[in-house]
């Protein structure tokens, strides 16, 4: 059996898109009572979140479609809070389309991944220029294909503020997967001799949406795990980790504001 099911389905209609369910809602009565941010953090991780919210001027919303925090200092860049958006590619692609049928156009996604290269160490910066799609959730929207690409625009903005800030950071391929506690020491292995240099959830799926969406992403990541020996060493609570969320939500927010 092809997957998905229907196998040329990315090119069909749909029975309803994101902007009905935000029309549906607006005749519910609720319509965002915000101003709509043009660019858009996703993040992931809980404490980067209460980072943000401690260290910065904030003004949460909640709403129908998840809470959203706003960064007035920023003039136009919005934050999606853990909660909003979930773990895996599912959640987090419902709610991106539903950010975008609300008129966000940039979006950057901040969170942890393992490595699977010794020298891309706890701690390390990531970012993310595409991903192996080996979840479900991407071949819904694109064509069959290996990867799913970064935009090349917001990327370069990323990687400019990296570079302004004298950051050092790896640039590569990260493999997108729907089951954590399958990835397996054979795959793992595979994918260290392409030089596939980490491992998470999301990137692919929301790579693929934005291409089908015509919006921008980037992802950028705090290295939390190792595979690199085959083995799995955790660090999610290490100050590296933090340390590199912290970071890279400043360079996200002077890549969105380019």
């Amino acid at each position: 059996m092809s997957f998905p099911n229907h196998p040329d389905k990315y090119g069909k209609e749909p029975v309803f898109e994101p902007k009905d369910f935000i029309g549906y809602l607006k005749e519910q009565g609720w319509s965002p009572d915000y101003p709509v941010p043009e660019g858009v953090i996703l993040c992931f991780h809980r404490r980067l979140f209460n980072h943000i919210k401690e260290k910065h001027e904030t003004v949460i919303y909640d709403s129908a479609v998840g809470s959203l925090m706003l960064l007035p200092e920023t003039k136009g860049i919005g934050v999606v809070p853990p909660d909003g958006i979930g773990i895996g590619a599912p959640g987090a692609v419902t709610r991106l389309e539903e950010y975008i049928a609300l008129g966000c156009k940039r979006f950057i996604a901040i969170g942890i991944a393992g490595s699977l290269q010794k020298s891309v160490e706890i701690g390390s910066l990531v970012v993310c220029e595409k991903a192996i799609r080996d979840e479900g959730t991407s071949h819904h929207y694109v064509a069959p294909a290996k990867y799913a690409a970064a935009s090349e625009q917001l990327t370069g903005n990323i990687k400019s503020a990296l570079d302004k800030r004298e950051a050092k950071y790896h640039v590569g391929t990260s493999w997108t997967v729907d089951a954590p506690y399958r990835e397996t020491v054979e795959e793992a292995r595979a994918y260290q001799k392409e030089g596939v240099m980490t491992v998470e959830m999301e990137a692919s799926a929301l790579f693929a949406v934005s291409e089908f969406r015509k919006v921008e992403m980037g992802a950028l990541f705090s290295v939390s795990d190792s595979l690199a020996d085959l083995k799995w060493k955790p660090a999610f609570h290490s100050r590296k980790t933090q340390k590199g969320l912290e970071f890279l939500y400043e360079v996200a927010i002077d890549a969105l504001k380019a």
